[in-house]
């Protein structure tokens, strides 16, 4: 696999709406890869986010979707409701009774990539199925999977992706499990992408936790052909993160994984909800997310970071501000510094 860059480093696709139009084409414009993020929107949204970019660059970039899972068991979302009424009455609103299936658009979404190709599609919470895949193939785009074991990569690796993005326990947002009820592997990016190469000889693009010029290096040094950075771009100008989660990442002190919020494992800035509500999160993605929407958006109004969902990786501090293409070059030239390499293209 191949790519047109001079930087090796990856935007990471984050859902939600830290990832836009803006950033993708900033980072593309400083040689690198930017991706953008079709969670949770419509087929019709991730259509008019790629036209948009392609108003604003000339540069490849990707699309990163979520791969859905079958549906969670409506009793434990019952009885999570249940505990969050209490917190629901606190800040007046109203938690969904009925909450229906949902697929994220999925089929949707893949018409209109298959529609309108971009150079790289990759894949969060699991694989597409066979077909799927060769018709994103036919179509001209390259695809990644994400992978946070071994065996993982092994599955991705027989569909044919053409380079897995091998997410270390460190990563901020959600961990890219391929089943919502697996436990998240602890072992750190470093040793996980030996045990990734063991298994593949496929391109490995690391990610989690990497923030500043030493980290980045050291990942390449370890075989990665390229570095993903989510958090690293929170604080960006382009960034679509709010001020209150711009301010969170210097502001709280370390980061937990939870399923508190959407009952998928994601590594977020520890605060008063996760320790309320962590013991009792169930097992039950997309549900848990749609369930605890309310709450987080009357959090995210005030700007209360003891109750908002702040996404972030164990490099939070290390986000830096200012535009995002000279962001993109100073992490390169310090990578470089460290003994990361001069410069290279993604194979």
């Amino acid at each position: 696999m191949s790519v047109d860059v001079t930087v090796p480093l990856v935007a990471a696709p984050m859902a939600g709406g830290a990832s836009t139009p803006e950033l993708v084409a900033a980072v593309g414009g400083a040689g690198a890869l930017g991706f953008l993020a079709a969670g949770y929107r419509t087929a019709a949204a991730t259509a008019e986010q790629i036209r948009r970019t392609r108003e604003l660059t000339d540069r490849p970039f990707g699309m990163n979707l979520f791969v859905p899972g079958p549906p969670a068991d409506p009793a434990v979302v019952a009885a999570y409701r249940e505990r969050l009424r209490p917190e629901a009455e606190r800040w007046g609103v109203e938690l969904p009774e009925r909450i229906p299936v949902d697929r994220d658009d999925w089929e949707a979404k893949l018409e209109v990539l298959v529609a309108e190709p971009v150079a790289y599609v990759s894949y969060t919470f699991g694989l597409p199925s066979r077909a799927e895949a060769e018709a994103v193939r036919a179509a001209g785009s390259r695809q990644l999977g994400t992978v946070t074991t071994p065996a993982e990569a092994r599955a991705a690796a027989e569909l044919g992706m053409d380079a897995l993005v091998v997410q270390g326990p460190e990563a901020g947002g959600h961990r890219g499990t391929h089943r919502a009820e697996d436990l998240p592997g602890t072992l750190p990016l470093l040793e996980l992408l030996a045990a990734v190469r063991a298994e593949t000889d496929l391109p490995l693009i690391a990610a989690g936790g990497l923030a500043d010029g030493p980290s980045i290096a050291a990942a390449l040094r370890a075989g990665a052909v390229a570095v993903q950075l989510g958090t690293a771009y929170l604080r960006t100008d382009e960034s679509g993160a709010s001020e209150a989660h711009r301010r969170a990442l210097l502001e709280l002190g370390s980061t937990t994984v939870t399923r508190a919020f959407t009952g998928r494992p994601a590594r977020g800035l520890c605060n008063d909800f996760i320790d309320r509500y962590e013991p009792y999160a169930p097992i039950g993605y997309p549900e848990v997310h749609h369930l605890t929407q309310p709450l987080r958006a009357a959090a995210a109004e005030r700007g209360d970071l003891a109750a908002m969902h702040l996404w972030a990786g164990t490099g939070h501090r290390l986000a830096r501000t200012g535009p995002a293409a000279e962001v993109t070059l100073a992490l390169w030239r310090e990578a470089a510094a460290a003994g990361g390499g001069q410069s290279s293209a993604v194979r």
